[in-house]
């Protein structure tokens, strides 16, 4: 693809929700401010993705090349390494296992909150940031911080970048 056909690919692009992310005036008003059509999708792994369609008319679905799991705390990221872990690990080895990039962008926290145990959790600081660095590392994820109002446009950039570099790089000629 051209730098110009890449570049009206990616006009063209569509949001993935995942169907499991609750319909709540939040996630309404997140939609908005990302400001990309979107569609409701059940995604094999995370909350949100992208597609976009090249001028002949072809989808290219990046779903199953990148995703990103959004957590609106340091509170809900803590009780997936606890109470829901079983289920948490299960979507990071399918994320892994279909060679899709994750991202976890976690609002409302920081490093230091978590080092310093400022989340409702029994979970130690110890514990936590050795769940979330072993789990980079066996994974392959990133973790993002981030303020709440800064989510929707980290999840809009980081989809942007990712889809562009995979075009760029010719992976939608072949």
């Amino acid at each position: 693809m051209t730098p110009f056909e890449i570049r009206r690919c990616l006009e063209r692009a569509v949001l993935l929700v995942d169907t499991r992310e609750q319909d709540t005036a939040t996630l309404r008003k997140r939609l908005e401010i990302i400001g990309l059509p979107y569609e409701r999708v059940k995604l094999n792994a995370g909350d949100y993705s992208i597609k976009c369609t090249d001028d002949n008319g072809t989808e290219i679905n990046f779903s199953s090349r990148i995703a990103i799991e959004r957590k609106m705390s340091a509170d809900e990221l803590a009780s997936c390494y606890t109470h829901s872990r079983e289920r948490f690990e299960r979507e990071f080895e399918r994320a892994k296992a279909s060679g899709t990039k994750m991202y976890i962008l976690c609002e409302n926290t920081s490093w230091e909150n978590i080092y310093n145990g400022k989340y409702r959790s029994k979970f130690t600081p110890a514990a936590f940031t050795a769940s979330i660095l072993a789990w980079s590392v066996r994974y392959g994820y990133q973790i993002i911080f981030c303020k709440s109002e800064t989510a929707p446009k980290l999840i809009r950039d980081i989809l942007y970048r990712e889809a562009k570099e995979y075009l760029e790089s010719g992976g939608a000629d072949g």
